[in-house]
């Protein structure tokens, strides 16, 4: 596969690169391009033997410019259904590299959907995460069933949340919110009752009231 997919767009590059506080560089290729320029590359991708498609998504991984880390993170996600434990477990360290909450969250959808596929696998996933000394892990802990409506293990969710309810960390806090307003759309009640019974945070309040 190509090294390179993203044209340098200059007059782009240093608006997104401010608007993520110029904590990475950019080509300047806005997500519906890069989209249609990835496109070709993912079909590609699901013929590649898996060593071949891990190296790839290190390979891009490490590349300067943010897009080519979301295109990393698609890669793994377009195989998903590919992947092994033992594949997921090959990706984790990549978690803590040049991590915001875009990667976070991007990499999140990934495990995510391997473990609603795998249901029996959710709690060993959610230990790769769970008490995590990087926050960023911790917070794939939090949002890590996004998503699952009613097949939303409790427990798990509400361990992630206590073990992290009085961090003081605007994306772990933002993410408790999140979790608890995405379940609130199918068990409202719980939502409340969990919420009257701990001490949240105003922004975990606030976001994860929204519905109920």
């Amino acid at each position: 596969m190509d090294a390179l997919i993203f044209p340098i767009l200059a007059e782009n590059a240093e608006a997104m690169a401010h608007y993520m506080r110029d904590q990475f560089s950019f080509c300047g290729v806005k997500k519906p391009q890069r989209a249609q320029l990835e496109y070709p590359y993912l079909q590609a991708s699901l013929t590649l033997p898996i060593p071949a498609l891990i190296h790839e998504i290190f390979r891009n991984y490490h590349q300067t410019e943010r897009e080519y880390h979301y295109y990393a993170i698609d890669l793994a996600q377009k195989n998903i259904q590919r992947f092994s434990r033992a594949e997921l477990i090959e990706l984790l360290p990549l978690l803590a590299e040049k991590s915001w909450w875009d990667s976070t969250d991007a990499w999140r959808k990934v495990y995510s959907t391997w473990g609603l596929a795998h249901p029996a696998e959710l709690e060993q996933i959610f230990g790769w995460f769970y008490q995590h000394e990087n926050y960023c892990y911790r917070r794939v802990a939090i949002i890590l069933q996004l998503g699952f409506k009613e097949q939303t293990d409790t427990a798990l969710l509400t361990r992630a949340i206590l073990a992290d309810l009085t961090t003081d960390e605007f994306f772990i806090q933002k993410a408790i919110g999140w979790a608890l307003r995405d379940y609130s759309k199918v068990a409202p009640d719980w939502v409340k009752d969990f919420m009257q019974q701990h001490s949240l945070s105003k922004l975990a309040l606030r976001e994860g009231s929204k519905y109920i």
